[in-house]
């Protein structure tokens, strides 16, 4: 039998990760001591692994997240208005499968868009379809897009997505249209995929931001409705300051669960 020959054609079959654990097998004398259920398992769990970390790659490299973050990393010492049991809860993905919404508020450096791409993150390693935006960009795209007739092409693409983050939402500057343009997006995720918002202000303020009355209960309607809470609090993250006291209680979530937000407290 001509080992190369079957290398070759493990390799030209894309069976890459089972090739190299048959080369290690190959390598090691003590590999015979297996049987051959034992050997042939682990030629399959190699390439099991080595295709879902590729897998994994291909779905960062496609999320475009604005920051290298990870929810193990999350400094405790600075809980800054989150809980563990929250995160806890949102690490486990199941609000990306079921189509819910996260928000997530706070001052500028107070670590919005790092929890926002952390918890992308996570989503990606967890097989989901994520994609990272900042919100002026959402919105120049969605003009051109209405400018040439793409629209509906570009709100199907990002329908689809399991986990679309928007981040810093507010700080463009739109016309009514594009808010409009805006809804018609969030209404096609609405209850089907789920929606990361990142901003610097709370929802209660956006009517004044969007302008149209109508259009923005539609949109807080479909945002906030069963959506989880994160309001961030503290001093900017990119100033260390002094260690932060442990002793210290920080003040919970605002919600540790799906919030409904009621016509009266918009």
């Amino acid at each position: 039998m001509n080992l190369d020959a079957t290398m070759d054609k493990l390799r030209s079959m894309r069976l890459d990760g089972m090739a190299e654990a048959y080369d290690r097998q190959r390598r090691d004398p003590t590999a015979t001591e297996l049987s051959f259920d034992q050997r042939f398992g682990m030629l399959v769990e190699s390439h099991w692994l080595d295709e879902s970390n590729r897998a994994m790659q291909r779905r960062l490299a496609y999320a475009k997240l604005r920051q290298d973050a990870d929810l193990e990393a999350i400094d405790w010492r600075r809980p800054r208005g989150m809980t563990r049991e929250l995160i806890a809860q949102l690490s486990t993905c199941d609000w990306v499968r079921y189509g819910q919404n996260c928000l997530i508020t706070g001052a500028t450096g107070v670590g919005k868009s790092w929890l926002a791409c952390a918890l992308a993150r996570k989503a990606c390693r967890d097989g989901y379809r994520v994609r990272y935006t900042y919100s002026p960009k959402l919105f120049r795209d969605l003009l051109a897009a209405s400018a040439d007739g793409s629209l509906t092409k570009l709100i199907r693409r990002l329908a689809r997505l399991d986990l679309l983050v928007v981040d810093d939402w507010g700080m463009e500057v739109a016309k009514r249209n594009q808010y409009r343009d805006f809804l018609e997006l969030i209404d096609e995720r609405y209850g089907r995929t789920a929606t990361l918002i990142t901003s610097q202000y709370p929802p209660e303020t956006w009517h004044e931001t969007i302008g149209d009355p109508t259009v923005a209960d539609a949109i807080l309607d479909r945002l906030i409705h069963g959506a989880y809470r994160i309001d961030l609090e503290g001093t900017s993250m990119r100033d260390p300051g002094p260690e932060p006291n442990t002793k210290k209680s920080s003040r919970a979530a605002r919600q540790t669960g799906p919030h409904k937000m009621t016509k009266g407290n918009r």
